[in-house]
């Protein structure tokens, strides 16, 4: 796409309302959190990362593409190529978010950059994003997203090994119920998590694929229980597709400096996604 015509996407920016009810917190917590745990009720802080579900599209029915995302040319661009996906991002965490409370969500786009992949040409849309809650900010987050030309048969980046000497280790089984609820969850229909015929038939997957956010909540859940709280800063990048079947293994290392490595991985022995926490205190 023609430099000009992504440059003026850039700064655009919209604002949404939202929370994480009672309700949808327990929601949350029976498909993410363990089950010896008690849901968060009114007024308590969430887990890191669970505003991602304070804001969900609402565009309708009318309004959806083929893959099941809303359609391009609004706040996105549509910048021609047909696969969209989350590839990774940064967060800084300055002050929690309770359940029940009003939260808003200012997003902005940072820039739009053209790179040359292993797969071919890749778009890369940046976007900003600023949360608050009654008390002012508390997170800054940067969601870069990847767009890609559906190929015409599967073909599988480079595998990067998983961590040998970590300091914590976990199993999680991911069935496609687990996909299922994150995608009601997010009220994400990206037909990817869900349809297997679309996925395998059209996009050329072998399998359901696994979210790109549910690994990085999962992996910051190991990174909160060996820091014992939510980290100033986190960032991750999605390096692989992950698919639904067999158990993920999710892996947390500690290194100097108040930093926390933590990687998913998958049943063959590669990382899907990697990430770092670090703290400012430990």
């Amino acid at each position: 796409m023609e430099q000009n015509h992504t440059k003026m996407f850039e700064a655009r920016t919209e604002i949404a309302q939202g929370g994480v009810s009672t309700q949808l917190a327990a929601q949350i917590h029976a498909t993410l959190a363990p089950s010896t745990a008690s849901a968060p009720a009114t007024g308590t802080p969430m887990p890191a990362l669970w505003h991602w579900m304070a804001f969900p599209p609402t565009a309708p029915m009318s309004e959806l593409g083929s893959d099941g995302h809303p359609k391009l040319g609004g706040f996105l661009p549509d910048l021609g190529r047909s696969r969209r996906m989350w590839a990774g991002g940064a967060l800084e965490f300055k002050a929690p978010l309770h359940v029940d409370e009003q939260l808003t969500k200012s997003s902005t786009i940072r820039s739009i950059t053209e790179k040359d992949g292993p797969t071919g040409p890749m778009s890369f849309v940046t976007v900003d994003h600023e949360i608050s809650g009654e008390a002012g900010v508390a997170i800054r987050e940067r969601q870069d997203i990847v767009y890609l030309d559906i190929p015409e048969a599967y073909t599988p980046p480079r595998k990067t090994p998983v961590p040998e000497n970590s300091t914590a280790q976990r199993s999680i089984p991911v069935p496609p119920t687990l996909l299922f609820r994150y995608s009601a969850l997010t009220f994400n229909a990206h037909r990817i998590h869900y349809d297997l015929d679309y996925t395998r038939d059209v996009e050329h997957y072998p399998g359901l694929v696994v979210h790109g956010p549910l690994q990085a909540t999962l992996a910051m859940q190991m990174a909160v229980e060996l820091g014992g709280s939510t980290p100033d800063r986190f960032e991750y990048r999605g390096i692989h597709p992950l698919f639904a079947g067999a158990d993920l293994q999710i892996y947390g290392t500690r290194q100097d400096g108040g930093q926390i490595d933590v990687a998913i991985g998958a049943a063959e022995g590669h990382q899907t996604l990697k990430g770092t926490a670090t703290w400012e205190d430990i």
